[in-house]
C-alpha cells in the first residue's frame, strides 16, 4: 500500500491479469516478468509501494528483489518513495523511468 493507503493504481497495472505465479520467478525467468511493467501506465506507483512496503520477493515496478535491495541501501534516507520517484534532476531516478530494464546496479555503484 502506498503512504496515502490508496492501492486503486493496482487495478489499472499491466500485470492486473497475470498469474502470480508468473510475477513471483527466480533467475531468467524474471526477464520475461518484469517485460510486462515497462508498457504499464503504473509502474512508478508500484515500484513507489514495492520499496515503502520493503516487498522482499517478486518483480514489482520494473525491479527486481536484487534491485530494490540495492535501491534501499543506497538511500536509506528516503521515507517518501513516490516523491524520490518524481524528481526530474536525478539521473538514477531517470534510469528507472525509462521504458526498459534498467541498468541500476551498475549506477548505484557508481553513484
Amino acid at each position: 500500500m502506498n503512504a496515502s493507503g490508496d492501492q486503486t493504481w493496482a487495478a489499472r497495472a499491466a500485470c492486473a491479469d497475470v498469474a502470480p505465479d508468473e510475477l513471483f520467478v527466480r533467475g531468467a525467468a524474471q526477464r520475461q516478468a518484469r517485460a510486462v511493467c515497462f508498457g504499464c501506465e503504473v509502474r512508478m506507483e508500484c515500484l513507489a509501494d514495492a520499496l515503502s512496503s520493503q516487498v522482499a520477493f517478486g518483480v514489482w515496478g520494473g525491479l527486481t528483489e536484487r534491485e530494490r535491495r540495492a535501491l534501499l541501501r543506497r538511500y536509506p534516507e528516503v521515507t517518501d518513495w513516490s516523491r524520490w520517484l518524481d524528481q526530474d534532476d536525478d539521473e538514477i531516478v531517470a534510469e528507472l523511468h525509462a521504458r526498459r530494464p534498467p541498468k541500476l546496479l551498475a549506477r548505484i555503484r557508481t553513484a
